[in-house]
């Protein structure tokens, strides 16, 4: 992402604002050259706001709660959300904010016709209404940003997810046709912080989101979704390595332009510490000795050893090269830090013939779901949030940075595409090999992380080796998709694969399956939701909210007995 691209929305709005609100009469009166005049607006200087906060919202729910869902991490102070599913309203203005930013997108690209970036504005609009549907359910889209158009749509209805869904459909192909034609007229380097006006590569990722929506709704129309996902693949035009993969930069400089755990960080270093590896994903990437790891998550700083010869049942302080610092129970994170780069090592030892309680003495580990003191796992000397579990793994250093190498927003990558190709083969379908879209979706994350020269030695790991299974295929898919969970939800939702359990504080014995939906729909737009959540399923889990439940069923699994 250049630094060219970060802009203020507020122009976009107050222009608009502005022009709504003169009298005809007074337009010359009321020109201000502050402000961007909608007629003459660039669409080059309104990508860039679109594209940047799309991924932005995308990657703070994929590092964010959704990774609590799915259980790639889990929190250790301030957790009911992230680990539990104690959640309230969630509004969604931010994304219908980004639409109408985006309807000006293309409407001025229409108007100048650059077909370019009518492209890229069509494949936002699929992107940005993927996210709504999936996190909520029906929602409105065939009314909604028609505010400035009548006053009749102020209100707008409720779509069905199968219509959103197909209509994003035919958004994300008409987008491609556009790119297709490699026509990039009026397009200024530097504004698209995805390709950089690359045409081609635009196509591919139009085309991958096909692929992933077709998989979406595979249970409820799988004729469709077999012709489209069969079609895409015999064109061959879908991203296929992750050079490709269409991801953002950050940038730094700022809290809003940065890695959102570096903001974290410095504005309060106990946020950051928080977020810990969940369990789940630790030990089955310890099974496996998957190379991502040691990448993703950092070894715990005070590993605990058995010792039969110790006089004592656990020692009361730590140790640093073996020997025992009299009065120091732990250290401050940073000094953990800087000890352990020194070269240190810290331990803790307990005599395993008197000790009863049972601890994690491996080198990284992770927080089970759902705890109900997740501070005190692993009897951890020092619970709260004072300073950090020295007996549980913390994520890598890689992830209090602001900017660069591995810190990027991931919409969608050649890994996922792989493992929805291997998927749809394991069907039946016709899409080639299912051992070999496997096995690239493995190869295609470990080069994501850094890691791909280990592909030969970790393919042919017992439990990694391909066994044409689709719990196998969806547990790697969901190993890849880290700080992008939410895919891994979608998956889990619509399959529910991999086996996730929910742990003992949860909120309900079951993982949920969408967002509830937000306090200015039910107060200002009340006919149209109570409409929308007729068509809810209520089951065992939402006796206490009721249809409008992160445990409602909507359209997408209803029927299919899938997650629970």
């Amino acid at each position: 992402m250049k630094r060219l691209t970060v802009f203020t929305k507020a122009v976009f709005v107050l222009a608009i604002a502005l022009l709504s609100s003169c009298d005809d009469k007074l337009t010359e009166l009321n020109e201000n050259p502050n402000v961007v005049d909608p007629a003459t607006a660039n669409p080059n200087l309104l990508m860039p706001t679109v594209m940047v906060d799309a991924a932005k919202n995308y990657l703070n729910l994929g590092y964010g709660d959704i990774a609590g869902v799915v259980q790639h991490t889990q929190k250790d102070g301030w957790f009911s959300g992230h680990n539990s599913y104690d959640w309230s309203p969630r509004d969604w203005s931010d994304y219908y904010n980004q639409l109408r930013n985006n309807d000006f997108l293309y409407e001025r690209s229409v108007a100048l016709n650059y077909k370019f970036h009518q492209g890229v504005a069509l494949t936002m609009k699929a992107f940005l209404f993927g996210n709504v549907t999936d996190l909520w359910g029906d929602a409105p889209y065939t009314d909604a940003l028609k505010g400035d158009v009548s006053n009749e749509y102020s209100l707008p209805k409720f779509d069905s997810q199968e219509v959103i869904y197909k209509g994003i459909i035919e958004d994300l192909k008409a987008a491609s046709a556009l790119f297709a034609s490699g026509d990039v007229t009026g397009y200024r380097t530097g504004y698209d912080v995805y390709y950089n006006g690359d045409a081609a590569k635009w196509q591919k990722f139009a085309n991958s989101l096909l692929l992933r929506y077709y998989m979406r709704i595979s249970a409820k129309l799988p004729d469709v979704a077999k012709a489209g996902i069969e079609s895409i693949y015999s064109s061959g035009v879908y991203i296929k390595s992750a050079s490709e993969d269409a991801v953002m930069d950050y940038v730094g400089g700022t809290a809003a332009n940065s890695w959102p755990g570096a903001a974290e960080f410095e504005s309060d270093p106990s946020e950051y510490r928080r977020r810990k590896p969940a369990k789940t994903l630790t030990d089955k990437l310890l099974a496996t000795d998957d190379p991502r790891l040691k990448v993703w998550f950092a070894p715990v700083y005070v590993r605990w050893v058995a010792d039969p010869t110790l006089t004592v049942t656990v020692d009361p302080f730590i140790r640093k090269n073996g020997t025992i610092m009299n009065g120091t129970v732990s250290l401050t994170d940073a000094q953990f830090l800087t000890e352990t780069k020194a070269g240190n090592k810290f331990t803790r030892h307990f005599n395993p013939n008197t000790f009863t309680v049972a601890v994690d003495t491996r080198e990284y580990v992770g927080v089970p779901a759902g705890l109900i003191d997740p501070s005190s796992y692993n009897y951890n000397p020092t619970p709260g949030q004072v300073v950090q579990n020295q007996h549980v793994s913390q994520l890598a250093e890689t992830y209090r940075g602001s900017r660069g190498g591995l810190l990027k927003a991931r919409l969608i990558s050649a890994a996922e595409v792989s493992f929805i190709l291997a998927e749809a083969a394991q069907k039946g379908w016709a899409t080639g090999s299912a051992e070999t879209h496997y096995n690239a979706g493995i190869k295609n994350s470990l080069d994501t992380w850094g890691v791909g020269s280990q592909y030969a030695t970790y393919i042919q790991k017992d439990g990694v080796k391909f066994n044409n299974t689709l719990a196998q295929i969806l547990e790697q898919k969901w190993i890849a998709s880290w700080t992008s969970a939410i895919e891994a939800w979608m998956d889990f939702r619509r399959t529910g694969l991999p086996a996730l359990k929910a742990g003992p504080a949860s909120a309900e014995s079951v993982l949920p399956v969408r967002f509830i939906y937000g306090d200015n729909e039910t107060n200002y737009n009340n006919a149209n939701i109570l409409s929308a959540l007729t068509k809810l399923e209520e089951n065992s889990y939402t006796k206490i909210r009721g249809k409008n439940s992160q445990w409602a069923k909507p359209w997408v699994i209803q029927g299919t007995g899938k997650p629970w």
